[in-house]
């Protein structure tokens, strides 16, 4: 079992200010935040993840048509997954940085002194 490091000036909460922060409304909100867009985000990738496996399993004639030269369809999707994969963990740091950053600081500052 390993602790986190102690880090030089910073005062180290106790259980019982973790657990008050777990219940303040400020934990609350940023928890709220963090779901507010973790949740539609994930389920709206798995739907399209699982649209991705359901064509290739059962259009897969379709998934072969050829676009241009060697690169059909089914690539073409492929590829569409890993840019939607980058453009949602951009969107995530976009998201973030305005909208948790700022609560997670404050509560670190209330946290650590």
């Amino acid at each position: 079992m390993s602790s986190s490091p102690i880090v030089p000036g910073r005062r180290q909460p106790t259980p019982q200010e973790f657990r008050e922060m777990q219940a303040s409304a400020e934990f609350g909100e940023l928890r709220s935040k963090f779901r507010s867009f973790a949740f539609p985000m994930s389920v709206a990738f798995f739907v399209w993840y699982i649209l991705y496996v359901l064509v290739a399993t059962f259009a897969s004639d379709w998934m072969g048509t050829p676009v241009f030269g060697a690169i059909n369809i089914g690539v073409l999707f492929g590829i569409a997954q890993f840019i939607t994969t980058f453009a949602i963990t951009y969107i995530y740091i976009l998201y973030a940085n305005k909208n948790l950053e700022p609560l997670q600081t404050s509560i670190r500052q209330k946290m650590e002194g």
